[in-house]
């Protein structure tokens, strides 16, 4: 299904079942953002990165991300927040795409491009598809990004040395974590890559974040 533009917020309103729940994500970012940050808990082993990772809850991390897919793709950077079920993602980068804000949980989210024209995606990395002519893959990306499988989808995983995430095969996707740096307390996902058909999507993660 084709994505439907949503009318600028400032002619034409959104509806409340949209704006109700991203307003309040939005005052829920602005509470993390005022809060300290917390250090990660001792990951001693695959079982327990997991367990620990999965169950937070509040974080976000920023760095750069590039995608590719034949002859399109773009080089930018990537600033992504997430509270419960719900995400935030910031893309900025040439090609005239600007910068644009993904906002809302799991496949279903509002796109906000460079000129604040609001689309409502109901199958993101499909809608992305169609109108950039590459994707991301949103759903599991929050997963992929702290090192662990998406629970939502059998996966098979390859582990380093040190029982962190190495290799990953999801939902068609292959995710490959090259390195780790410490973080938060703790060695988390540096850079990392995740290819499905023609396209691939390379992320550096410089910084995290996580809130009690």
């Amino acid at each position: 299904m084709n994505p439907r533009p949503i009318p600028r917020p400032s002619r034409y309103p959104i509806s409340l079942r949209h704006a109700l729940p991203l307003a309040l994500f939005a005052l829920l970012l602005g509470g993390c953002a005022s809060r300290p940050v917390t250090q990660l808990p001792e990951l001693n082993d695959w079982a327990v990165r997991q367990q620990v990772l999965a169950a937070r809850s509040e974080w976000e991390f920023s760095g750069r991300i590039a995608v590719s897919t034949g002859d399109d793709g773009f080089n930018g950077k990537l600033r992504w927040q997430q509270h419960d079920e719900s995400f935030n993602a910031t893309v900025s980068g040439p090609l005239g795409i600007g910068t644009v804000r993904i906002e809302g949980a799991g496949q279903h989210a509002i796109l906000t491009d460079k000129d604040g024209v609001r689309t409502e995606l109901r199958d993101v990395e499909e809608d992305l598809r169609i109108r950039y002519g590459w994707t991301i893959p949103v759903a599991s990306l929050r997963y992929w990004a702290l090192g662990i499988p998406d629970p939502q989808a059998a996966a098979q995983t390859e582990l380093n040395d040190d029982q962190q995430l190495a290799k990953l095969e999801q939902d068609g996707w292959q995710l490959s974590i090259a390195s780790y740096r410490e973080n938060a307390g703790q060695s988390m996902p540096h850079r990392l890559s995740a290819q499905k058909t023609s396209t691939r999507v390379r992320i550096v993660i410089d910084k995290w974040k996580f809130f009690d």
